[in-house]
């Protein structure tokens, strides 16, 4: 009598997607050479993983089943192609050679993910476009997530990455992890990707959450894999800033999802054991002789990270790290931030001065963080006409519902019934 297909294989394929789909579509790129192909041997692949799975039952190695399925369907398309009407979008790929091709498998450090991340942020590309592809590529996010991201139209962030792929496939970028002098130039832009990956996990720019842990993960695997190929400050230094950011994660939201200011979490929650490993990459970072924007950063956690409490940061030692960063490495951002370090150190009224300076020049006008800062400070102060202004200018900005939830009840607790100041 035959066994009736386990329902729960289905559930399992799923999973795996959501976990694995991404390791899976970086070694199909490898192996077939094109992106697009590998993406429709991807889907394919798993197409043909829930047609059988419930009946087959589940393979031992289910990542290698789906890598060689993927294979196999893109060589079926390829031959069809061939005999039929092939696209010129793939007049470069044989399907002689995809099967002949050796299927790795392994966990050096020149995975196939970590090639994917070079090649994506090739300098043959867009800074932008390096990100989008990687967002796309990397992480399985979709087109509508990445333009949030962006502030872009989901029209234009989508050419944007039909013409990085285009660029990829017409000047034949290889494939592979930089060797020996390249190797340095090229590590500016991953670092820059990868802490990108890592602020869309550590705070969701849409959807439900505010935190994705499986996009945080894979920045901090991705970064580990730099370190250790690349150890110089800011390799190392990234990797402590994202050790000491995802440390806090539990506690940044409550038990009902709603956003958990800095100052008002249990310190018990953090992770001590991301601390301790932070805390030490911190030190070895800023021991290498080249201090970059990275291991300052992760200097700024340390400090967050070390105080038993609120009251107990160094809020002088933050702001003399934050002057430093912004002498090696401007940016209207970092001045906001050391401005809210300004407030906690010198009061409220000398924060606000340096970001109503900010509001002044425009230069964040769409950050809906700015606001959020300048309402807080208005708060604080009792001025509540003027933080209510601020509040909605910054509910009106932020497309994420968990920050959305926050700035509404901020509004909530301000109150509507009151005369409007002079």
């Amino acid at each position: 009598m035959q066994t009736p297909p386990d329902p729960s294989l289905s559930a399992a394929v799923e999973a795996i997607y959501r976990a694995d789909s991404r390791r899976v579509l970086a070694t199909l790129i490898r192996l077939l050479g094109d992106f697009d192909l590998a993406e429709e041997a991807l889907h394919d692949a798993f197409r043909a993983a829930l047609e059988q799975w419930p009946s087959d039952g589940k393979p031992r190695n289910p990542v290698s089943w789906l890598v060689s399925t993927g294979r196999f369907k893109a060589i079926d398309r390829l031959r069809r192609r061939a005999r039929y009407d092939l696209s010129d979008n793939f007049d470069h790929l044989r399907a002689d050679e995809i099967e002949g091709a050796e299927i790795w498998e392994g966990n050096d450090l020149e995975d196939d993910r970590l090639r994917l991340i070079f090649t994506c942020c090739h300098p043959a590309l867009s800074p932008d476009a390096q990100i989008a592809l990687t967002l796309r590529e990397m992480c399985g996010l979709t087109t509508e997530e990445i333009a949030a991201a962006f502030l872009s139209k989901p029209s234009a962030l989508a050419q944007r990455i039909v013409r990085a792929k285009g660029k990829i496939r017409d000047a034949r970028i290889p494939y592979r992890v930089p060797e020996g002098a390249e190797l340095p130039d090229r590590l500016h832009a991953v670092l820059r990707v990868i802490y990108l990956v890592f602020n869309e996990g550590y705070s969701a720019s849409s959807g439900s959450s505010i935190t994705r842990g499986d996009l945080s993960a894979e920045a901090i695997r991705l970064g580990r894999l730099l370190a250790e190929l690349l150890p110089d400050g800011e390799s190392i230094g990234l990797l402590a800033l994202m050790l000491l950011q995802d440390s806090r994660r539990e506690a940044r939201t409550s038990e009902e999802g709603e956003v958990v200011l800095l100052e008002d979490q249990d310190r018990t929650r953090w992770d001590r054991a991301q601390i301790d490993e932070g805390l030490i990459l911190t030190e070895r970072a800023l021991r290498t002789g080249r201090i970059g924007s990275y291991a300052l950063q992760a200097a700024i956690a340390a400090v967050h990270a070390e105080a038993a409490n609120p009251e107990g940061t160094d809020w002088a030692q933050i702001v003399a790290l934050y002057d430093v960063l912004l002498r090696l490495e401007p940016s209207p951002v970092v001045e906001l931030n050391r401005a809210v370090a300004v407030a906690m150190r010198d009061g409220t009224e000398a924060g606000l001065r340096l970001v109503d300076d900010l509001v002044k020049r425009e230069v964040l006008a769409e950050y809906p963080l700015l606001h959020a800062a300048r309402a807080e400070f208005y708060r604080r102060m009792g001025q509540r006409a003027e933080a209510r202004r601020s509040y909605e200018r910054a509910l009106s900005l932020s497309p994420a519902e968990p920050q959305r939830r926050f700035l509404s009840r901020r509004l909530e607790e301000i109150g509507a019934g009151f005369d409007e100041e002079a």
